[in-house]
């Protein structure tokens, strides 16, 4: 299998290859050059996540080195479950739960996936590996817990200052090492952008093996359909219909892996993709008209995205705006209907959930009467609420119980580095004295 920017056909690479670039030479992403189909009916009922996850991702790894040691990549990536559990609706409601991992996040997924093939990939004789990481929340955290202690990998993770929870940012900025935490003066798309900067820079690229663990990164975005299709395939075992996600959206990589997912021929029907007040795809998909803005600060931070990167490979899956429209729909929720969504969720169903997870909840009851009775539906529930204590708590009128995971990351001390939103800040941050976990 071979892997194609977004932004030039002729340009290739093979999964490893891919995944340790991260980006294409030409600042596009990868996107694989043929559609392998899979059967509903060739997955075991009693498969796990990792089965499925190796069975799935077999075709893409074909031929690359890294393919004999998917099942060992996918058995330690996928060491934790992502359930899907019933809620009410009439019985046709549920929501999946991704928040089980070792930060609480859907991005543990992908982040565990890539830094167990990366770590293959760089052998003892290889060049240090830089990992350049921007975060709205929680890719951050679950980069940094996933590749920490790697040898032979640095990471280097840039948050915009002041803009995510003061919870995210202790798991951002706790770890030291082989990671080194970057507060950028500005927004999440100041950092995504001087990510793609240091990539396109013929002198860091020089000085420096550079590749990227965002949604950017074929290795985070693959191993997110693996849970679409674990997913889909429950609902539709226990229910003989196929299962409509609503996705919390900010920068489409959780997104576009449900609509990849589908593509392979997994059991899904809709793709209805939650933004908060952040409208740019929301808006395109009305006008037609792509118009990328400054994003703006919301309660759901990690999807405070004005420019999402994975819009290339939605396009370039769906070239004709018709054609997107087909696949996806989208809906914009306020900070207000956030607040009332989290208090509906606790008094209405029990349950205590996040920002993001209170928007896909939103967007759910917005669906007509009949699309909402006709559909099997589920939430994606991206991370733990306990990520979001200042926001959630005052809403419920009660604590939020704190997972063991992230207890232990909390108990770690924080050490952070304060830059200005260009390259040249980056560069010099990480040419410092000490080095990244110096």
């Amino acid at each position: 299998m071979r892997f194609k920017s977004t932004r030039d056909e002729q340009l290739t690479a093979g999964f490893g290859e891919a995944l340790a670039q991260g980006l294409a030479p030409d600042g596009g992403l990868y996107v694989p050059t043929e559609w392998p189909r899979v059967q509903a009916g060739s997955f075991s009922a009693r498969e796990s996540l990792a089965g499925i996850g190796a069975r799935l991702l077999a075709p893409f790894a074909a031929g690359d080195p890294l393919a004999p040691s998917l099942p060992e990549v996918t058995a330690e990536a996928f060491d934790f479950p992502a359930p899907v559990v019933a809620l009410g609706g009439g019985g046709r409601l549920a929501v999946l739960e991704l928040f089980h991992g070792p930060t609480a996040a859907f991005k543990d997924f992908g982040a565990r996936f890539l830094a167990a093939c990366l770590s293959r990939l760089c052998g003892p004789a290889a060049r240090p590996l830089t990992i350049l990481v921007a975060t709205s929340g929680d890719t951050g955290g679950a980069v940094a817990a996933a590749f920490h202690g790697r040898p032979g990998i640095e990471v280097a993770v840039l948050f915009p200052k002041g803009l995510v929870s003061p919870t995210q940012e202790r798991q951002l900025t706790c770890w030291g090492g082989n990671v080194r935490s970057f507060a950028v003066r500005g927004t999440f798309d100041d950092c995504q952008r001087l990510v793609k900067q240091a990539f396109l820079d013929r002198q860091w690229r020089q000085e420096r093996a550079l590749s990227s663990a965002n949604s950017i990164n074929l290795g985070r975005l693959l191993p997110q359909a693996v849970y679409y299709a674990a997913a889909s395939l429950a609902v539709f075992r226990c229910h003989g219909e196929r299962a409509s996600f609503i996705v919390p959206s900010g920068n489409l990589g959780n997104a576009v892996a449900c609509i990849w997912a589908r593509r392979l021929g997994l059991p899904i029907a809709d793709v209805v993709l939650a933004h908060n007040a952040n409208r740019t795809v929301p808006e395109f998909l009305e006008s037609g008209e792509w118009r990328p803005r400054a994003s703006v600060a919301t309660l759901a931070s990690a999807m405070d995205v004005g420019n999402p990167s994975n819009m290339e490979r939605l396009r370039a899956l769906y070239p004709d705006l018709g054609e997107i429209r087909s696949a996806v729909s989208a809906c914009t929720v306020d900070d207000e209907a956030i607040r009332a969504r989290i208090r509906a969720g606790y008094q209405e169903l029990g349950q205590i959930w996040c920002p993001h997870t209170a928007t896909a909840a939103e967007a759910y009851a917005r669906l007509p009467a009949e699309r909402r009775d006709s559909g099997r539906w589920v939430l994606v529930s991206t991370a733990h609420p306990a990520k979001f204590r200042e926001i959630v708590e005052p809403l419920i009128g009660r604590q939020v119980p704190v997972p063991e995971s992230l207890a232990r990351l909390f108990a770690r001390p924080s050490q952070c580095t304060e830059i200005d939103a260009d390259l040249a800040s980056l560069r010099d941050a990480l040419r410092d004295g000490r080095g990244i976990g110096g």
